[in-house]
């Protein structure tokens, strides 16, 4: 105790034996005519004042890396000040003996203050009548971005920063006290990961990333020595911008500098001055704008995802702060080889300038993994090129979102609700009705027009007397005796919605939500609710909006057996200290987040039904002779399921495919006009580039098979269902 009172009371006999240097004079090192009075600058140093232990947790801001589900293919990075922390060790010499010779010639001398550089700079600059000379040690420089980079406020910052007397003196004070917590290594290494080297570039680390496109530890003497005298003042010897002979004098200076200290030989810093400066800039990424061609829409998604999540902050604003400071290292979900065969076939059948977005996304069942969001659109803001707007209303005053967009067309979001689905809803009235017992076997009359105990209004063109909602079939060909089998495979709309009378139209809805459906325009949210919910009849058609995402998602849900896995775009989250990122609970942020939601049975009732619709036909059952998308099971060749939907008027068209490892969810629409018919023509696409998707994202991996369902589900097998009539093609869902 008494030593270390002898240690504090020695650094505060030190700044007394400066005299008028110390006490008023550091002041005019910044402001040479101000006077400041004692009581002033000890009131500020001791209301700012904070702990060397405080100052020593203080880490700067680091950019976040995120990559691929490989773990090594760069997808973004998000940063406010690009940086990443790198060890005293891993950095070449050269630099270190660079920013000692060019901001701190005595700093393995001193304990935190240069007292004959304060006196030096006091004169000097008392005889310039102006700045000429500072005397912060590298120490005190530390000490002043350890305090900005640890403020919460506005006024924090500022008082980190502002050009005052007090300032100073309150930097000298914890410097001297820092430099009894923490070795002189210890400091160096802080300091070359806060300072500003110009060019967006934070730290040693980002510097010679920026510069010269290579790591810290095989800096050269030269580019050290250019990189060191880029503190001091970047915006003046920045030579990628600025004056290259003023950059090559400082350079050359800060070399000169090495050699005084003998860390250079005279003919060693010869031969560095001789050499030319040889830049190779790299252009450091940010944010989702700057990622790899294809991939925005999914960093998009990521980054919506992050600001979701209580465990980085308190809101939205806090979380994203998080992300673009916090150095995670952040390895998503994405399977590049995945991606890039869904981009592929998706721009294979729709190109980008076309107003119809062709999407799809790739969710693996059992985790939730999102392995592929791909749509024809080029993520970006400048809509200077892109095509007229779609809708006739809007062509004048508003250009059309293609090619390029940053809308969120896939995983909606923002003012994008998604897209009716068609008959891919009728997945959940089955499910309903077999949770409710009824089993795959019920067979019910499906004429070409059914009316319904559902009202409507008298402008549907459903409607029928008394304002009753009476739908019809595609085809006459769906006319007769069906069976969910059957049902679901030809997509019999007067069927499904007889047995959504069964189950209760509110069932089919409560199960869309249980499968991760969420409804966001105002008529659905207000159907959707406990009071509207029985009478939506129309729901088992896909009224409804939803997004790739979710109907991905869903069926998904169905595969696994019952286990709903709420998407996740990640795999892994470490903090910059190599931590898994965890909850409040202690639960890591990116583990999947998986419940049975159904039961395996029922699931797997589903699944059977589902595998007439690809040609692939059920285990169990009958499934009618044709189906509305039966070469999708030659086109992947291997177990697959699925259910294809299309709404009124063609306007938009959708397939969803199913295998044991991988749901694919595709659609086609225009997401500027809901009006724009896509046409019969444009129908088939999403099938065509979901069957293919899988095919080649499946290439190469075990073939697994589906469990089918126990005989509760299955019931009493009727004899073969008969149609009334039949065509050659089979009419489109």
């Amino acid at each position: 105790m008494i030593a270390r009172t002898m240690r504090v009371a020695g650094g505060f006999l030190a700044l007394l034996r400066t005299g008028l240097i110390v006490g008023l004079a550091v002041a005019a090192l910044v402001y040479p005519l101000a006077a400041v009075s004692g009581m002033g600058v000890k009131k500020g140093a001791d209301e700012l004042a904070m702990p060397p232990e405080a100052l020593r947790q203080a880490l700067p801001a680091q950019t976040t890396h995120v990559y691929a589900a490989d773990g090594s293919t760069m997808l973004a990075q998000f940063y406010e000040e690009y940086r990443t922390y790198t060890s005293l060790d891993s950095m070449s010499v050269n630099v270190q003996h660079a920013i000692v010779a060019a901001e701190d010639a005595r700093f393995w001398e001193h304990h935190g203050v240069d007292f004959k550089g304060v006196a030096r700079a006091f004169v000097a600059n008392h005889k310039a009548g102006g700045v000429s000379q500072g005397a912060s040690t590298i120490t005190m420089q530390y000490v002043r971005n350890a305090l900005r980079d640890s403020a919460r406020t506005p006024a924090e910052v500022n008082a980190a920063t502002e050009q005052t007397g007090a300032r100073k003196v309150r930097e000298m004070k914890l410097a001297i006290e820092l430099e009894k917590h923490m070795s002189k290594q210890e400091i160096l290494e802080r300091y070359l990961n806060v300072a500003y080297f110009g060019h967006r570039a934070y730290g040693v680390q980002a510097a010679a990333e920026v510069y010269f496109s290579k790591q810290p530890a095989d800096l050269t003497v030269p580019e050290a020595a250019l990189l060191a005298g880029l503190v001091q003042a970047p915006s003046s010897y920045d030579p990628a911008v600025g004056d290259a002979k003023a950059a090559t004098a400082r350079r050359n200076y800060v070399i000169d500098r090495m050699a005084d200290l003998k860390y250079l030989s005279a003919a060693d810093a010869t031969a560095a001055h001789a050499e030319p400066i040889a830049l190779k800039l790299t252009d450091p990424p940010n944010d989702c704008l700057a990622t790899r061609p294809g991939y925005g829409f999914f960093c998009a998604m990521f980054r919506s995802w992050w600001a979701n999540q209580p465990a980085f902050g308190a809101n939205s604003t806090e979380r994203l702060e998080a992300l673009r400071r916090g150095g995670y290292r952040i390895v998503t979900s994405l399977d590049p080889r995945v991606q890039d065969a869904a981009q592929a076939q998706i721009l294979k059948r729709e190109q980008a300038r076309s107003p119809y977005a062709l999407g799809q996304v790739a969710i693996e069942p059992g985790t939730g993994l999102i392995r592929a969001m791909a749509v024809n659109r080029v993520y970006s803001l400048d809509r200077a090129s892109n095509g007229p707007h779609s809708d006739p209303r809007q062509r004048k005053r508003l250009r059309g979102n293609y090619p390029n967009t940053v809308n969120p067309l896939l995983g909606g979001g923002d003012d994008m609700a998604g897209y009716q689905a068609g008959s891919t809803f009728k997945m959940f009235t089955m499910l309903a009705a077999l949770e409710q017992g009824l089993p795959l076997s019920t067979a019910i009359y499906s004429p070409k027009t059914v009316q319904t105990k559902y009202k409507t209004g008298r402008s549907s063109s459903a409607h029928c007397g008394n304002d009753f909602w009476c739908p019809s079939n595609a085809s006459d060909s769906m006319t007769g005796r069906q069976t969910m089998w059957s049902g679901f495979g030809k997509s019999v709309n007067t069927y499904f919605v007889q047995l959504e009378q069964r189950v209760g139209a509110d069932a089919a809805v409560r199960m869309a939500e249980r499968l991760g459906l969420h409804w966001r325009t105002g008529i659905d949210k207000t159907q959707a609710s406990p009071a509207k919910a029985k009478g939506w009849g129309a729901f088992t058609l896909g009224v409804a909006d939803t997004t790739p995402l979710e109907m991905a998602g869903a069926f998904a849900t169905v595969v696994a057996d019952g286990v709903h896995c709420e998407p996740m775009p990640v795999r892994s989250i470490t903090d910059a200290s190599g931590k898994p990122a965890v909850d409040d609970k202690g639960v890591e942020v990116a583990k999947p987040r998986c419940a049975q939601v159904l039961s395996a049975d029922v699931a797997r009732g589903a699944v059977d039904a589902a595998r007439c619709v690809t040609g692939y036909k059920a285990a169990t059952g009958d499934c009618g002779g044709w189906s509305t998308a039966p070469r999708v099971f030659a086109t992947v060749r291997r177990p697959v399921a699925g259910k294809s939907g299309t709404t009124d008027d063609d306007r938009a068209a959708w397939f969803v495919g199913m295998t044991p490892g991988l749901t694919v969810a595709g659609f086609i629409a225009d997401p500027d006009n809901p009006l724009h018919r896509v046409g019969s023509g444009n129908a088939g696409k999403p099938r065509e580039t979901v069957a293919e998707t899988l095919r080649d994202a499946l290439a190469g991996t075990p073939v697994r098979g589906f469990t089918p369902p126990g005989p509760q589900i299955v019931g009493k097998k009727p004899p073969a269902a008969k149609a009334h009539t039949r065509t050659t093609t089979p009419p489109r869902a």
